[in-house]
């Protein structure tokens, strides 16, 4: 067992800093803006009556919310407040699926530079702790947008609408399954 003698000979960051602090609470509100945002989309797309488009923006909007909650559990666990800021518009209108998609692509590249601002943080602070929760998201980052990109590309090759359709079909198969970080962490579905 090790003396604690009150130095950390391998400048270890035991509990995260203030700024870390600062940076992923900025990170809760964005994830909040983000399920805001997917939200927005959903509800566009379901008043064209694209029923699997707003499907696939509705599930986007738990996810989310999800990842508001695991960084917002990771904070706890590390005996930091959330501190909640007013959520920015978002645009209520796109003029078409592939817009929405564009959109989605760009924000969630945005979405990757934060994540990786915050794992350079982590990095500078030796704070292991912070960078395996942030792996979490590193490797989310990689999923949401190949997803954004791959539907994307498909409603850009086809240019017939009856195929549109069938995409939007497709679409209104997916389903929500929540965040593996959060687990059974006594919220109902």
């Amino acid at each position: 067992m090790l003396k604690n003698t009150g130095t950390n000979p391998l400048n270890i960051t035991v509990m995260i800093t203030s700024d870390m602090k600062a940076a992923i609470n900025e990170q809760i509100n964005a994830e909040l803006w983000s399920a805001y945002l997917y939200l927005s989309m959903s509800l566009d797309a379901e008043s064209k009556a694209l029923k699997g488009v707003a499907n696939w923006f509705y599930i986007q909007w738990l996810e989310e919310q999800d990842h508001a909650r695991i960084f917002q559990k990771y904070m706890n666990s590390q005996g930091a407040k959330v501190v909640l800021f007013p959520i920015e518009n978002v645009p209520n209108e796109w003029k078409s699926v592939m817009e929405m998609f564009n959109d989605t692509l760009k924000h969630e590249m945005e979405v990757t530079s934060m994540i990786a601002g915050l794992m350079n943080m982590a990095v500078a602070d030796n704070d292991y702790a912070t960078q395996n929760r942030l792996q979490w998201f590193i490797d989310e980052q990689v999923e949401e947008e190949e997803q954004a990109r791959d539907i994307l590309e498909n409603f850009q090759s086809v240019r017939d609408p009856l195929h549109h359709h069938q995409l939007d079909r497709e679409m209104a198969k997916r389903r929500y399954v929540r965040s593996a970080p959060l687990g059974l962490d006594g919220l109902t579905d």
